[in-house]
């Protein structure tokens, strides 16, 4: 399940947990996207410490890129708008 919404400055996604298959529940994870940059976020439901990372736009493209290409190291070079 997710749940997506849109703010002043920012589109929010959060992937809710719902479990399954006998696997235990992890923290629900946000992923907010600004104009220059996407954070990620996860709270550990033991310890309730939140841990965050930051990608730039330059690196969610080459995620974008890595999710429909095979094993290798690549460069996608970036279109000027």
């Amino acid at each position: 399940m997710f749940t997506i919404e849109h703010e002043y400055d920012a589109t929010v996604v959060t992937l809710i947990d719902e479990g399954g298959d006998g696997m235990p529940l992890t923290g629900d994870v946000t992923i907010t996207a600004f104009d220059e940059c996407v954070t990620v976020e996860q709270t550990d439901p033991e310890t309730d410490e939140t841990s965050r990372i930051t990608l730039s736009m330059a690196q969610i493209a080459d995620l974008a890129a890595a999710l429909d290409l095979p094993e290798g190291s690549y460069r996608i070079e970036m279109r000027k708008r």
